[in-house]
C-alpha cells in the first residue's frame, strides 16, 4: 500500500534536515515514503557545507584524456544550445562568455577522495546501486535546460545558488526537441520552484522533468543511480548465456520438406527456432520472433553490404526504366527472405525489413534477375524505390539474357 492510499493528507515536497538526519527523516521513512515515488526538497541536508573540490579543481580534471567532461552552452536569445566534448585544452576556459555556460564531469568520486566521502549519508542504499558523483561547475544563467533522468538523483548544492524549477507530474509530456545535441524537453509546465543555497539537497525519482539555473556561479554534486534499462539487461544476459553455449548446437530441420515458395519463413521454421531459443522465445510474439529472425538471417556473415548509389532513384526514373522493358538484378550480397502477415507479407533484404504484399515477395525471391510483368501500383513502386536506393536491386536497361 502506497503512502498516497494510506493517508487524505499530502505528503510535504519540502523538509529541513540535519546532521543527524541528511533526509530531514530516517531513511526507512524516505525509502517508504519518497524513494521512486515522490520529488522531496530537504533544506539543510548538509549544514555548514564544506566544498570538497574548488571550480579551479574541477576544470583541471575536465582537461584529462581519461575524464568524462562535457561544456554546455546555451544563447539564451536565440534559445539555442551547444554541446562541446572533453577533455579540453585550459585556454578553452578563458574563451567561454561570461555566463550561461556550465561544465559536467561525471565519475569525480573515482578521482577525488573527498567527493568519494560525500557518499557516506548514501549508505542506507545498496552501494552496487549508486552509479557516480558528478559535479557541475555553472556561471550565472548556466544549465543544461529541461529534462528528464530515467534514474533516481540527489542534487546536492555545494557553492552558490541554482534555481531549480521541476514537473511532478509523472504523465507530462517528454517529447524531446530535435534541434539541439541534447535531449532537451519541448514542452516543460513546471509546477515547483526553488532556490538551492549549499547545503541544500533535492531528490527527484525517475521521470520527473527538472531544469536547474545558476543564479551566479555555483557547483553542484549529483549523486546519480546505477539504473539499467531493460535492454541493455537483456543483451548483456543473452551474451553471457551465448558464451557458454557449445558451437556444435545449431539451428536444424531434419523434418525439412521441399520450400513450395522460395525465401518464405514458414512456420515449421518458426517453431523450431522457438524450440532451439527455448524460453527466451517467450519473451517475444510470434510476429517480433519472425521478424528479428528474418532480419538476423538474411544479414551476410561476413561484413561485406549492398552500397547505395551514389544518386538516389526517383519515382519518375523508375517508371522510365520499367518502360524500356528494366530488369531487376539482386545485388550479390543481398539476401531475401519473407514471412507472411497479416494483409500481406514482410521481406526481410540484408538485415532490414521492408512491408510488401504477398505477391511482390514471392516475385523478389524467386530468381536473382527479374522482370517486372505488370506495372506496379505506387505502394509496390514504394517498395522497388526503397531496395534499389538501399542497394539492393539495380535496374539494368533491356531484358537479361
Amino acid at each position: 500500500m502506497t503512502a498516497r492510499t494510506r493517508s487524505s493528507t499530502p505528503l510535504p515536497i519540502e523538509v529541513r534536515g540535519s546532521s543527524r538526519q541528511p533526509l530531514g527523516m530516517p531513511a526507512a521513512r524516505f525509502l517508504e515514503l519518497y524513494w521512486q515515488k515522490h520529488p522531496l526538497l530537504i533544506r539543510n541536508a548538509f549544514p555548514n557545507f564544506e566544498l570538497p573540490l574548488q571550480a579551479e579543481d574541477l576544470g583541471g580534471l575536465a582537461c584529462e584524456e581519461a575524464a568524462l567532461s562535457r561544456i554546455v552552452l546555451r544563447d539564451r536569445e536565440q534559445d539555442t544550445w551547444e554541446l562541446r566534448q572533453g577533455p579540453f585544452e585550459e585556454d578553452e576556459f578563458a574563451q567561454l562568455p561570461e555566463e550561461d555556460w556550465t561544465l559536467l564531469v561525471q565519475d569525480v568520486d573515482k578521482w577525488d577522495a573527498d567527493v568519494a566521502q560525500l557518499l557516506n549519508p548514501f549508505r542506507f542504499l545498496p552501494s552496487w546501486r549508486i552509479d557516480d558523483v558528478m559535479v557541475s561547475y555553472a556561471e550565472n544563467g548556466g544549465g543544461v535546460g529541461a529534462h528528464v533522468d530515467q534514474y533516481d538523483v540527489f542534487l546536492l548544492q555545494g557553492m552558490g545558488r541554482r534555481h531549480w524549477s521541476i514537473d511532478s507530474n509523472p504523465d507530462a509530456p517528454q517529447d524531446f526537441r530535435d534541434d539541439v545535441e541534447l535531449k532537451l524537453l519541448r514542452q516543460f509546465t513546471p509546477d515547483h520552484s526553488w532556490v538551492l543555497e549549499p547545503g541544500d539537497m533535492l531528490y527527484l525519482p525517475p521521470g520527473i522533468a527538472h531544469d536547474g539555473v545558476a543564479e551566479g556561479a555555483c557547483l553542484t554534486f549529483s549523486i546519480g543511480m546505477r539504473a539499467p534499462a531493460q535492454s541493455e539487461l537483456l543483451l548483456d544476459l543473452v551474451e553471457h548465456v551465448a558464451e557458454q553455449l557449445p558451437e556444435n548446437e545449431r539451428y536444424r530441420d531434419p523434418d525439412l520438406r521441399p520450400a513450395p515458395t522460395p525465401g518464405e519463413i514458414d512456420e515449421a521454421a518458426l517453431n523450431r527456432l522457438s524450440e532451439r531459443l527455448g524460453p527466451a522465445a517467450e519473451l517475444l510474439s510470434r510476429d517480433a520472433l519472425a521478424e528479428w529472425f528474418g532480419c538476423f538471417i538474411t544479414r551476410y556473415r561476413s561484413a561485406q553490404f549492398a552500397a547505395p548509389p551514389a544518386r538516389r532513384r526517383s519515382r519518375k526514373q523508375l517508371l522510365n526504366a520499367l518502360a524500356a522493358s528494366a530488369t531487376f538484378v539482386r545485388h550479390p550480397w543481398t539476401r531475401f527472405a519473407w514471412v507472411r502477415r497479416r494483409g500481406g507479407a514482410t521481406l526481410f533484404a540484408a538485415g532490414k525489413a521492408y512491408r510488401c504484399t504477398l505477391s511482390m515477395a514471392r516475385w523478389l525471391c524467386s530468381e536473382r534477375i527479374q522482370y517486372l510483368k505488370a506495372p506496379p501500383d505506387e505502394a509496390a513502386q514504394d517498395v522497388l524505390l526503397e531496395l534499389i536506393n538501399d542497394g539492393h536491386l539495380a535496374l539494368k536497361r533491356g531484358r537479361a539474357k
